[in-house]
């Protein structure tokens, strides 16, 4: 059985190639800096955002703490201005 490669497939909704969101921190559920989904993404990581300090506070007041390192799971732990990609259902 061939592994899914989300290469093969990373399209915005226009149809269009996907366009990085961010590489420093290295962003994206399969860390190549899109938004590429699929299978192995249960979250569907689909939303590029613009971390902002009022962003981070509410999403850790909402139990996802964006802003801690955990570096046992090579999480550098975001800052205002850093780019990353969320989950579509949590972000809305």
């Amino acid at each position: 059985m061939r592994r899914f490669d989300p290469r093969e497939h990373a399209r915005n909704v226009l149809g269009d190639r996907l366009q990085t969101c961010g590489e420093s921190p290295v962003t994206g559920f399969y860390r190549d800096g899109c938004c590429n989904t699929g299978p192995d993404d249960p979250g569907v990581h689909s939303v590029c955002a613009l971390m902002t300090k009022e962003f981070l506070e509410f999403s850790r007041s909402r139990g996802n703490d964006l802003s801690t390192p955990m570096p046992e799971f090579g999480f550098p732990g975001l800052k205002p201005g850093d780019r990353w990609w969320l989950c579509g259902a949590r972000w809305k």
